[in-house]
């Protein structure tokens, strides 16, 4: 319960059969439960988007220098002095932007994944959610991700994260959240339809112009989504798969006369479209094998390749390894893992199978020290909450140093000890305890608590605290904070 799922619950009866209790949770996972009705998806999310850039290209249009979506707008104490009242009412209208998307979107977003981990019939497998949307990071930082990175999880990670790796890589990399993030929405093939106009424009004006490749998702397709670092490809490898991704792009968010020309203007805003006017032509040769030309496919097949591939297998493996059997990863069940992901071609459910499997995971001692949602999750399951105000969650995570989809760069947050257990990380979650004490009001006696969280192994020495608290709000907090909940 506290080391595959998300923590016990009061009153929760324990599984007489652990492995076939977890495995069992297959059967009734729910991709969409009711907690995320009512949330926002992308198509809502981009068309507010659509319109936002609407505003500014008229603002543009009529010589008012809009701020860029494509960065939070700097808030007060470090933004420059606008120029004149246009440039003013346009900050302005980016700020109020920036505020709705955090609050209606992105929050509500936080709130539907909150109450779907507290209430949810299936916690191993929202855990694994929670895994892979980490390994599959987008960071709200960019205003034009912020209501959208909870919506990769929602739509790309949620339905299959009981199917294949390779679909599961298909979705995340055709979501929008991830081609804006790492601007592959705007990757343009030098020698594309457009690419050769733009060029061919600027000659006859007397310029040198070239419109930009961006290797930013081919870099991390292969760095850190499937093969893993230093395991075989090289940059010219990384500048091939930019030129074959070329062309997947967003629709419809973008309808000024580089969209019309690039052809994403139409469809439905936040679609996946394959544009070819800005597909860079050719075959390409990735890690010794050939891709010939073929627009849309060819960037598929190289996905289809790597996500079956041997370091691919390993890659996961060992991080899957690393969360279940701490952070220095077990080589046996990596191995175990890794055969196992190579023998299935990357379907999940077995490879879930290998790890509920693995000794490794089963041993008595705590081996992971919880991360800040980790903790959160466990201690809000511990008092019996369901219901949490989503911008109460927001700021709590920001609090404890964890935005929920926020890591600040790719590569997700850090898997290991070292990264949340420090004096000042412990000092947050201690304040967080107390509030959580003083809101239950003295109706939660952690002593009786404690043995049902934690049958049969409550130590001596959270035992003695428990007993020894001047208060039950305090005895609450205690454990909250003790060992016992800390880690798993």
């Amino acid at each position: 319960m506290n080391r595959f799922g998300l923590g016990a619950r009061p009153g929760e009866a324990i599984p007489a059969r652990p492995k076939a209790w977890l495995v069992d949770q297959f059967a009734s996972y729910q991709p969409r439960p009711a907690a995320l009705a009512e949330a926002p998806t992308s198509a809502a999310v981009a068309a507010d988007l659509a319109e936002y850039q609407d505003q500014r290209r008229a603002m543009r249009q009529q010589g008012i220098a809009a701020p860029d979506p494509t960065a939070a707008p700097a808030m007060a104490g470090g933004a420059a002095k606008p120029a004149d009242a246009g440039a003013d009412d346009a900050m302005k209208q980016a700020r109020r932007f920036a505020r709705r998307e955090a609050r209606d979107d992105y929050g509500a977003l936080v709130g539907a994944r909150t109450i779907a981990a507290l209430t949810g019939p299936a916690p191993f497998v929202e855990r694994m959610v929670h895994f892979w949307a980490n390994h599959f990071a987008v960071s709200a930082d960019k205003l034009t991700v912020v209501g959208l990175a909870g919506t990769l999880e929602m739509e790309a990670i949620r339905p299959h994260v009981l199917g294949h790796f390779a679909d599961m890589l298909n979705a995340v990399e055709r979501h929008p959240a991830m081609l804006l993030y790492l601007d592959q929405a705007v990757s343009v093939g030098p020698d594309s339809p457009l690419g050769q106009r733009v060029t061919q424009r600027a000659a006859q004006n007397g310029m040198t112009r070239k419109v930009g490749l961006n290797e930013n998702l081919a870099r991390e397709i292969l760095e850190l989504h499937t093969l893993g670092v230093r395991t075989g490809y090289t940059q010219a490898d990384v500048t091939e798969f930019a030129r074959a991704m070329t062309g997947w792009t967003v629709a419809g968010i973008g309808r000024g006369p580089g969209a019309r020309a690039a052809g994403t203007a139409g469809g439905q805003p936040g679609d996946f479209v394959f544009a070819p006017a800005i597909h860079e032509p050719g075959a390409r040769t990735i890690m010794g094998r050939t891709y010939p030309a073929g627009g849309e496919a060819q960037a598929q097949a190289v996905l289809t390749d790597v996500a079956i591939h041997p370091a691919t297998a390993t890659h996961i493996a060992t991080k899957l390894t690393r969360h279940f059997a701490g952070d220095t990863p077990p080589p046996a069940m990596v191995d175990r893992i890794s055969a196992a992901f190579l023998a299935s071609k990357g379907d999940l459910p077995t490879i879930y199978r290998a790890i509920i499997e693995s000794p490794e995971a089963w041993v008595e001692t705590p081996v992971k020290f919880k991360n800040p949602w980790e903790w959160t999750i466990s201690s809000l399951r511990a008092l019996g909450t369901t219901q949490v105000k989503p911008l109460v969650m927001v700021g709590l995570m920001n609090q404890l140093g964890q935005p929920v989809w926020k890591p600040g760069q790719p590569v997700g947050y850090d898997d290991i000890a070292g990264s949340w257990a420090g004096p000042d990380a412990l000092l947050r979650r201690v304040e967080a305890a107390e509030r959580f004490a003083t809101r239950a009001e003295g109706t939660i006696d952690a002593r009786t608590l404690a043995p049902q969280l934690f049958p049969a192994s409550v130590s001596a020495a959270t035992a003695q605290s428990l007993a020894r608290a001047e208060s039950p709000g305090q005895a609450l907090a205690l454990l909250l904070v003790a060992p016992e909940m800390m880690r798993r």
